[in-house]
Formats: structure tokens, C-alpha cells, sequence
């Protein structure tokens, strides 16, 4: 069962890697800026935060502008 209405995303040349859901945004900014941490070195890594209630993507690194 998935609990948590934010959900943080780690892909790799656009295959999951990992994906946690949080029940607190700033959990959730704080496992993002983690994970860039720990993956972002990856080839093709992408990080995202969604949040699930409306959809909205909250943050995408990197930048996709």
C-alpha cells in the first residue's frame, strides 16, 4: 500500500530507478535534494516531486528550461 501524497522519483536514461512517497512536502524537498546527491551523477538521471492529490510536478531536477 502506498501512503503519502508526495511522491519523489528517480529515473535513468527514462527507467525508474527508485520512488518513495511522503505525507509532508518538506520531507518529500528534503529526499529530493538527497537523491541528487546519491544519483545524480547517474547517466540520464532525473529527479522529480509530484504531488499525487492534483498532479502537479513540484520540482524536476535538473531544470528541463
Amino acid at each position: 500500500m502506498i501512503t503519502g501524497r508526495y511522491r519523489v522519483t528517480v529515473t535513468t536514461d527514462g527507467q525508474p530507478l527508485l520512488q518513495g512517497w511522503w505525507a509532508v512536502e518538506a520531507v518529500a524537498r528534503r529526499k529530493v535534494a538527497s537523491w541528487i546527491g546519491e544519483h545524480g551523477s547517474r547517466p540520464g538521471a532525473r529527479v522529480t516531486l509530484v504531488d499525487e492529490e492534483t498532479g502537479t510536478v513540484l520540482t524536476e531536477w535538473p531544470d528541463p528550461r
